[in-house]
């Protein structure tokens, strides 16, 4: 029989699933930014796809084959007479001159082939061929004219090696000298001994594969006696209340002592809540005797007398598993791991491991297809850095967390570091601690590392047509070498982003924020809206510092030269900015804005990558005589909460627009149009919630994500709070309804249930001290 289907013109049948930014097994991705030389090695075959992201933007190419000393282009198939010298003061050559030197080359003789130049399009693309096995840099120059006129770019690689069917293709390149390594195949288990100081590396080989590791103590073995990762023990001495997804720092026995530190962690998302599985968890789910990850280890462990358990505690890398926050289940999903992800580990003792291939495939967490897990043991010496991957957007290439350029003048001076972005930034420092260093920015002056800060600029001769349809200030107004602060909304009138816009030239300008969205953003509706403007991203070749508080100006006196044609120190206004050099005309070049997020006076430099020591030790040595310190960003934090400074996670986020987050200030609504601008106009004329200042009678603070109450009804929820160093109790800014908005209001913040304890709290004005920003004004 025939049955007739209407088939609408117009409907598309939907996708099963959509998976953003998994590499295939076979391809590796990087992306190279403004100022940086990326090394990726590479076998003959091997087709490389270069990909001008920003366009604008002049690319290099060059290579150093396994039989050469210099570099050049004989391992890459290219025309005759492609080459030329290369400009080794553009770019951090470091890699490259260590690489030649280690083969007694010189890096004075490296030639490289120019593929792409100033006047390449965005989303041009190179393709070459590797003709034998070779190290490939590519490398995206800094023009001397960053600083002053704009500039930047960056490209995505793409590497597809000839297909040998070769299991190893995948793997990603040794840390350093390899003792010994192996395969973990589908289903099985291994154990090995790891000595002190031996470093451990788990590699998901095709990529969403679960892999349990235990560890026990092996002297603790040689007594008779079993002492392994205790999670409990690992979490409490971590200072982490509850287990998370995701890996400790380190990770402890029964006995609390260490047994191995995490140094690299390239997925971000693991089990430490939950066993391995187990032969029981198969059966009552209707699988008798089906492999499982105890049994494997039991019989692994066995010839090293470890006596053979039912259940093994176990971490689980690469499972992604969490608590839901509505019933405090443990659930899990699809692994966050694609082909290569790794976890590096290093002894802090002697060892017995165990490392498994989860035969699991009746859930999604392998994707329902097992596959091998790959180990490398490296010697005790080898160095790897401190790192975890981060991604500003799921298709992006991994970005191993690295260290600022200033990291060698804050390395010495504290241990205590966080991650920001893709940057370790300091916490505080060890001689002054987060509380002195608040009360040295309100009473003298501090200077802080910020180069987390993103940094994009806008050419083009309708760069102004542009920012003018996507911010939400009048940037028509904007002279050169002002500034102004300004958000980027979506339609619905979420902020994406908030950040300083400054002009350099009448065609460029610099957007200094905090996400990667901007760029994304600001390149849709470039194209959208058929306009010539480019968004060229700097990445780390303008590190910045912020030097803050009300003996500021005085330091730059001793240290700031200022050209005649510039604007001088004394005539900048708030958002304003000049160019100087440090301490004479011929001293290293700097950016420098009346800019900062401390609610006091204060300044920030921006400057290239390779005068950033130098610029640091000029400012601190002219700061001894006005009692300058470093700041860490505790100290910041509870400066930006006195000063009512909104913050992206926590004042204003995906839920709330730029109204509610407090942020109206900066929407100009005599603008005829701009993104977001008819959302906010509408939610202006009846306005549902309000960011609010709280003052609490005692020091207790709430924390983000407390909620706010009238009796037993909620109200609002806390955004950002701490207990104030210069006023003496808790502030906290709160988003509420409206109806419960009004100043002297009184509320209460929800702790425990939120019902079991409250804190008492009276609505005031933001900010809650200067409220006419005098001190920045100065």
């Amino acid at each position: 029989m025939l049955r007739a289907v209407l088939i609408l013109p117009d409907s598309v049948e939907p996708e099963r699933r959509r998976y953003r930014g998994m590499t295939p097994p076979n391809r590796a991705k990087a992306d190279v930014h403004c100022g940086e030389a990326m090394r990726l090695p590479v076998a003959d075959g091997t087709v490389v796809s270069i990909a001008n992201v920003d366009g604008c933007s002049s690319v290099w190419l060059t290579a150093l084959s396994e039989d050469r000393r210099n570099f050049g282009l004989d391992a890459l198939e290219l025309p005759e007479g492609s080459s030329s010298r290369l400009d080794l003061t553009a770019f951090d050559s470091r890699e490259m001159t260590e690489l030649a030197a280690s083969r007694g080359g010189q890096n004075a003789q490296a030639h490289a082939m120019r593929i792409f130049d100033e006047a390449s399009g965005a989303g041009d693309v190179f393709v070459v061929r590797v003709a034998r096995r070779a190290e490939l840099f590519v490398i995206v120059p800094a023009t001397a004219e960053l600083l002053t006129l704009g500039g930047g770019g960056r490209v995505a690689v793409t590497a597809r090696p000839r297909s040998r069917g070769n299991r190893d293709q995948n793997l990603p390149e040794p840390l350093g000298k390899v003792v010994d390594e192996w395969r973990v195949e589908r289903c099985t288990a291994k154990a090995y001994e790891l000595r002190k100081d031996q470093f451990v590396q788990i590699i998901d080989v095709e990529g969403q594969q679960c892999s349990d590791f235990m560890a026990l103590r092996a002297d603790a073995l040689d007594a008779g006696v079993e002492r392994h990762i205790d999670s409990t023990v690992s979490r409490t001495m971590t200072r982490s209340a509850y287990p998370m997804p995701g890996l400790f720092d380190k990770f402890f026995d029964q006995d609390m002592r260490p047994l191995l530190a995490v140094r690299r962690d390239t997925v971000g998302r693991h089990d430490t809540f939950a066993l391995a599985c187990t032969a029981r968890g198969y059966e009552e789910r209707g699988f008798p005797g089906h492999l499982n990850c105890s049994d494997n280890i039991s019989a692994e462990f066995e010839p090293f007398g470890i006596l053979p358990r039912k259940a093994w505690p176990a971490i689980n890398f690469f499972f992604n598993s969490w608590i839901d926050c509505a019933d405090n289940r443990l659930v899990s999903d699809e692994a966050w791991s694609r082909p290569g992800d790794h976890v590096a580990m290093q002894a802090l003792t002697d060892l017995v491991c165990v490392t498994t291939a989860c035969p699991d495939d009746v859930d999604p967490i392998n994707g329902w297809n097992p596959t091998d897990i790959h180990v490398r043991i490296y010697e005790e010496d080898t160095r790897i850095s401190r790192s975890v991957a981060w991604r500003a957007h799921p298709e992006d290439a991994a970005r191993l967390t690295k260290r600022s350029a200033f990291h060698a003048r804050t390395s010495r001076l504290t241990n205590s570091f966080h991650v920001a972005r893709d940057v370790w930034m300091p916490a505080h420092f060890d001689a002054t601690g987060a509380i002195e260093e608040y009360w040295a920015c309100r009473t003298a002056a501090t200077l802080q590392d910020m180069s987390s800060l993103r940094k994009f600029d806008i050419v083009g001769p309708d760069a102004l047509e542009l920012l003018q349809h996507c911010l939400t200030r009048d940037v028509s107004r904007l002279s050169r070498h002002r500034g102004l602060y300004a958000l980027m909304c979506d339609d619905r009138g979420s902020v994406l982003d908030d950040g300083t816009l400054f002009r350099l030239e009448d065609t460029a300008f610099r957007w200094c924020c905090g996400s990667e969205n901007s760029a994304l953003h600001l390149r849709e509706w470039a194209e959208q809206l058929g306009l010539n403007a480019r968004i060229l991203s700097i990445g780390d070749s303008m590190p910045n510092l912020a030097l803050q508080g009300p003996r500021s100006r005085d330091i730059l006196r001793a240290v700031a030269f200022i050209q005649p044609h510039c604007p001088a120190l004394e005539n900048l206004r708030w958002f304003g900015f000049t160019v100087a050099r440090l301490k004479n005309r011929d001293g290293p070049m700097f950016m420098l804005s009346r800019t900062g997020f401390t609610g006091e006076l204060g300044y920030e430099i921006f400057c290239g990558r390779r005068d950033a020591c130098e610029i640091w030790d000029g400012i601190m040595e002219a700061g001894q005589g006005h009692g300058l310190v470093p700041m860490g960003g505790e100290a910041l934090n509870l400066l930006r909460i006195e000063a009512g400074f909104m913050l992206a996670g926590a004042e204003f986020c995906p839920d709330s627009d730029a109204l509610e987050s407090g942020l109206g200030f900066v929407v100009d609504f005599r603008k005829p149009d701009f993104v977001g601008r008819r959302a906010l106009a509408r939610n202006a004329s009846a306005p549902r919630r309000k960011l609010v200042g709280l003052r609490f009678g005692g020091n207790e603070a709430p924390v983000h994500g407390d909620c706010v109450f009238v009796g037993r009804e909620r109200v609002g929820v806390v955004t950002s709070a701490c207990s104030s160093p210069q006023l003496g109790h808790a502030i906290a800014m709160a988003r509420v309804a409206v109806e419960n908005a009004e100043k002297g209001s009184r509320l209460e913040v929800g702790k425990l249930d939120g019902h079991m304890k409250r804190l008492p709290a009276i609505i005031v004005d933001l900010p809650f001290m200067d409220p006419m920003r005098e001190k920045v004004r100065a």
